[in-house]
């Protein structure tokens, strides 16, 4: 009876909720989302600019978001290259001064704050020219007017920057007289005019005041108080604001230091100057504003223009626009013949078969896949490519990593399934009450899937559930900015060597059984791994080597290939007939191992390997091959691991030596203990060292000799129990039959700024924000992989000689595409 109250609870959900109805749902709330953003930015200032000046608030204790925006953390070398051969000039009091030394840190990190009090201060940087002074003019009055209109006539000396502020001495001096406010207004008119002809040809920023910490502050500064600094603050942005509205003014308010200042001056010393941290907020809030649109950092969203769509993002849009067109007029002309076929695991031996026999498709189904892949292009774009959505940083907390975490592993035991065999009883128990959202997602007959026993060592379902919750966790190590976390970091790179294992034992496993080396398969695997991948780079304008893991599945794909593929060709039904042929096997992979090891260790050979064109253009980024050698480097044992374990265990299974029938051990009482307790041993050691490396580089030298072991530990602990084998996760397993679309679909629908950041569809309320975009994430990975298949089955026909005429046509499309990017790269700028 719990079994029957628990299996009718999850029909009840999954009634209400299918992955139809969820995706008509994520289409309507982007639709609403994409109204809610154009109207604001219309209504309310889209100009992120401003947004990075006066609007924020602390992550943690240290780091500074901008409003809607990403603030890059410029360096030296950055900062000299932004302002080379430029004159920045702050003009004001000992705040001023504070920010003038904390800009000029980032300029010369070692600087110290040397300089007398009360007195001008000058710094040169000869390497790049760049000219930053101090100004001593405390008061907002004559004197700070005459050395405005001086630079208006004086072009020579006329600084590129202009960052002043005063009013903290105006109130001391008069004891906070209403006067001297009123005294205030008038001189800072009289200045607005000179600071608008400076603008014209620089940029000029006024620095409002920060607030003071009331209580500690010395006696001879007891008139500053908070109220009189907003009655100046007030007073500055009135005149400024004036000029503005009246369409001329180009001076900026900086008021990000002091909304910052806001939550931290309570660690003033005196009450009146900044704690650093706070001042270094407002230097690099500046930074941003000067170097955001010259240098263009990823990370750096605030204050940028966005290019024009390049010559093939264009195309992109035109195929998409005329694949619509086709589409449109199929469907006025009635040609609705389309089936969606059950698309199969590329990395598995094993095979979805349909129900019924397939119906062929009809002419309209390719357009009508583009035309759902065009609206998702589109999606694609307007996140990361156009000024439509906001973008934040990320910022690691031990909470914001191990809290979903433990969500999503609940989520995972809550819808656990017993396996095909097993569920096949409790099926005919409840009469069909067990089948769940996910089976509804894949479109397919839940009592028509139960056939087949799966409790064997890592069978279908549960590679599936593997994945799925692996990709998961990479996932929320994303988004979280856990990468700092060694310890998380370490176990996240197992867990990539693990998909890697993955692959070596899918493919091993289907070649080794049934010895399909035909180029239809070859040609399947390729365009499903890829397909994504090609188009987001024209979409997205980015190489291929960005998107890193699929180069690194495609190539291990095509290694594993060439190594089984090669004469002799040595299959199973070949080795029961001669145990010598084990032998041969066993001398292919030595000889894969060597040749690992070769490239290894000769980086130099390896990079002019890869570094040759066409190779180049599918391995560089950014001009180099270093990413492909770490990514190489880090996981490039980690296929032969895989593949010599479905070695082992598919000799062992045809031995007889495993005893996998429902709710056995793997192996004999004694055996099984005696493995599972070194699992455990090995797993929680693994654990224990990742934990106490000291440095990435270090953990990483290591990684690719022992990650193996604790995912053999998992894979014991699995699998050795019998009751383990027969249940799974139908959670997890769902996600897992759409990883490599997650994982690609992240890097600009889910996080932002090409990984750097998180997308924002929702602002001012982070969680609210992070469950609508996993939920439209989520359905736009599930609808690719749909699309995905429903591509492959019209790109790649059955028939050998009509694919080897499309392999012709692609190749000699790509060549033609890869000739005119190397011209275009050569021909020198005019």
């Amino acid at each position: 009876m719990a079994v029957l109250a628990y299996s009718l609870g999850k029909r009840e959900i999954n009634q209400h909720f299918t992955i139809k109805n969820a995706k008509v749902i994520s289409l309507t709330i982007v639709l609403l989302l994409l109204l809610f953003h154009a109207a604001s930015r219309y209504h309310g200032g889209g100009d992120s600019c401003e947004w990075l000046l006066s609007r924020g608030r602390y992550l943690g204790e240290n780091v500074w978001q901008p409003y809607g925006c990403m603030m890059h953390k410029y360096k030296s070398i950055e900062a000299k290259t932004c302002l080379a051969e430029k004159r920045v000039a702050f003009v004001g009091d000992s705040r001023i001064r504070q920010l003038f030394y904390s800009f000029l840190k980032i300029i010369e990190p070692e600087r110290r704050e040397d300089g007398n009090k009360h007195e001008d201060i000058s710094f040169e940087d000869e390497s790049s020219s760049v000219n930053v002074d101090f100004l001593w003019y405390p008061e907002a009055n004559n004197s700070m007017k005459e050395r405005l209109i001086s630079w208006t006539h004086e072009a020579s000396v006329k600084p590129d920057v202009v960052i002043l502020g005063a009013a903290t001495w105006s109130i001391k001096l008069h004891s906070g007289s209403s006067e001297a406010l009123q005294q205030y207004k008038v001189n800072l008119t009289a200045i607005a005019v000179h600071l608008e002809r400076l603008a014209d040809q620089g940029e000029v920023y006024w620095v409002l005041q920060d607030p003071v910490n009331e209580e500690v502050l010395s006696d001879n500064r007891k008139m500053i108080t908070n109220q009189q600094l907003e009655l100046y603050n007030e007073a500055a942005a009135d005149v400024l604001n004036s000029s503005k509205r009246s369409g001329r003014s180009r001076v900026k308010l900086l008021a990000a230091s002091r909304q910052a200042a806001l939550e931290t001056i309570g660690q003033s010393d005196d009450g009146l100057h900044l704690p650093e941290s706070t001042r270094n907020v407002g230097a690099m809030v500046l930074m941003n504003s000067m170097c955001n649109k010259l240098l263009r950092p990823i990370d750096g969203s605030c204050c940028q223009t966005l290019p024009p769509p390049n010559f093939l993002q264009k195309m992109a849009a035109c195929f998409f626009l005329g694949s619509a067109l086709v589409f449109l007029v199929l469907h006025v002309l009635g040609n609705n013949r389309h089936r969606r076929p059950v698309p199969a695991d590329v990395e598995s031996l094993e095979e979805k078969k349909p129900a019924t026999a397939a119906v062929p498709f009809g002419p309209k189904a390719p357009f009508r896949a583009l035309c759902r892949m065009g609206l998702i292009m589109g999606y694609f774009y307007l996140c990361d490519r156009a000024d439509v959505f906001m973008k934040e940083q990320k910022f690691y907390t031990h909470s914001k990593f191990f809290i979903p975490l433990v969500y999503i592993f609940v989520l995972g035991v809550f819808y656990s399934e017993n396996s095909k065999e097993v569920r096949q009883e409790v099926l005919s128990l409840i009469n069909g009450m067990m089948y769940n959202v996910f089976v509804d997602f894949q479109n397919s007959n839940p009592v028509q899937n139960v056939s087949l026993a799966q409790t064997k060592l890592l069978n279908r379902e549960q590679t599936d559930e593997w994945k799925g919750w692996m990709q998961l966790v990479i996932l929320i190590y994303h988004i979280s900015g856990a990468s700092a976390f060694i310890p998380v970091y370490m176990h996240v790179r197992v867990l990539v060597a693990a998909y890697l294992f993955q692959t070596g034992y899918g493919h091993f496993s289907f070649f080794w059984l049934k010895g399909d080396f035909g180029l239809y398969r070859v040609c399947q695997v390729l365009f499903r791994l890829n397909f994504l991948v090609l188009v987001l780079c024209v979409v997205m304008d980015r190489p291929y080597q960005f998107y890193y893991f699929v180069p690194l599945v495609t190539f291990w794909f095509v290694i594993i290939y060439a190594t089984l593929g090669m004469w002799p060709q040595i299959l199973q039904k070949k080795a029961n007939s001669s145990g010598i042929w084990h032998l041969g096997l066993l001398a292919k992979l030595l000889g894969l191992l060597l040749f690992i090891c070769f490239f290894a260790f000769s980086q130099g050979f390896f990079e002019s390997i890869f570094s040759m064109w066409p190779i180049s253009n599918f391995f560089e980024l950014n001009g180099s091959i270093h990413e492909w050698w770490f990514r190489w480097k880090l996981d490039r044992f980690a296929v032969i691991h895989g593949m010599l374990f479905a070695f082992i265990y598919l000799v062992l299974q045809k031995l007889q030596v495993l005893s996998e029938g429902k709710g056995e051990a793997l192996f004999s009482g004694r055996i099984s203990n005696l493995l599972l307790f070194l699992s455990v041993v090995s797993f929680i050691s693994y654990s224990i060292w990742a934990s106490s490396c000291n440095t990435k580089t270090e953990c990483n030298e290591m990684h690719p000799y022992i990650s193996v072991v604790q995912i053999l530990a998992f894979i014991l602990i699995r699998n050795i129990p019998g009751y383990a084998r027969s249940i799974y996760s139908s959670f997890f397993a769902w996600f897992g039959k759409i990883s490599l679309e997650l994982f690609i679909c992240q890097y600009h629908i889910w996080l932002a700024a090409d990984t750097k950041g998180i997308l924002v569809l929702i602002p001012g309320n982070p969680s609210l924000n992070l469950m609508v975009s996993t939920f439209i994430f989520v359905c736009v990975a599930h609808e690719i992989s749909l699309i995905t298949n429903d591509l492959a089955q019209v790109v790649i026909p059955k028939d050998s000689v009509a694919l080897l005429k499309r392999l012709g046509a692609v190749g000699l499309l790509s060549l033609v595409v890869l000739l005119l990017a190397r011209g275009s790269q050569s021909t020198p700028s005019p």
